[in-house]
């Protein structure tokens, strides 16, 4: 069932997405050869708190982390690890969120470790540009396939696959709430968006196909041809004034 929020509940979620993003913004000043991803999360599990957060990922569902940590071909769900050393020329997702006074904020960006590789460079340009063009889409009396259509045209019009297997989703109370927001789909399909609906939007797109599958840690995704992929992710959510990102400081 699609829960919408009224006004002050919208403003009340504003400081559950500053606390998101100032702790992504932080973890990814931090990304540099040489440092291992669990550096990464207990950074940012004492920033969360410090802001008067609680970590929103740490044992939902039984995660390990306060982020995921996803390198080169993970495409989610990557477990923070004291082996996992970056290395110039990686590619890393973080995704990161916060629960404050009982609202969550979820968001994600895939940071380039030193250089990279053009081509991978590109996907990451390309997928950031799907979701700010999915976001444009999430405006009252669109459908949610708009916001799928417009990201998948421009991932697949770089030859980038879409994940298909999973999606962005409602968020508020809880941080997997109805609908879910695929990252591609029809123009003019799916349910009417409206005003209150609070969405996080989060483009998964890989490099090669579009096929993913799960390993056997249970979490971790990763391309089945094994080449990367890059997340970017914002809470959103739809109001009178167009789409407001709530993960923003």
């Amino acid at each position: 069932m699609v829960k919408l929020k009224t006004s002050g509940e919208i403003e009340a979620m504003k400081e559950a997405g500053r606390v998101s993003a100032k702790v992504l913004r932080m973890v990814g000043e931090l990304v540099r050869p040489g440092i291992s991803t669990l550096d990464l999360d207990r950074f940012a599990e004492e920033i969360i708190r410090m802001e008067g957060g609680i970590p929103a990922f740490k044992g939902y569902g039984g995660f390990p982390g306060s982020i995921c940590a996803s390198v080169n071909h993970q495409v989610v769900h990557g477990i923070p690890s004291a082996g996992v050393i970056l290395r110039e020329g990686d590619i890393i997702s973080i995704d990161t969120g916060a629960i404050v006074d009982g609202w969550y904020g979820d968001n994600a960006w895939t940071y380039a470790v030193g250089a990279i590789d053009p081509r991978t460079q590109e996907l990451l340009t390309v997928t950031e540009k799907s979701l700010f063009a999915g976001i444009e889409q999430a405006v009252s009396g669109n459908r949610l396939g708009d916001i799928g259509h417009a990201i998948q045209r421009i991932a697949e019009a770089s030859g980038f696959g879409v994940v298909r297997e999973y999606v962005g989703h409602g968020i508020g109370r809880n941080m997997h709430e109805d609908p879910n927001v695929p990252n591609y789909g029809h123009k003019g399909r799916g349910i009417k968006l409206e005003t209150g609906l609070v969405i996080a939007i989060e483009p998964m797109i890989n490099q090669g196909t579009h096929m993913v599958r799960q390993l056997n840690d249970g979490w971790t995704v990763v391309t089945l041809d094994e080449l990367p992929s890059a997340h970017f992710e914002k809470t959103v959510a739809i109001t009178e004034d167009g789409p407001l990102i709530l993960t923003a400081e």
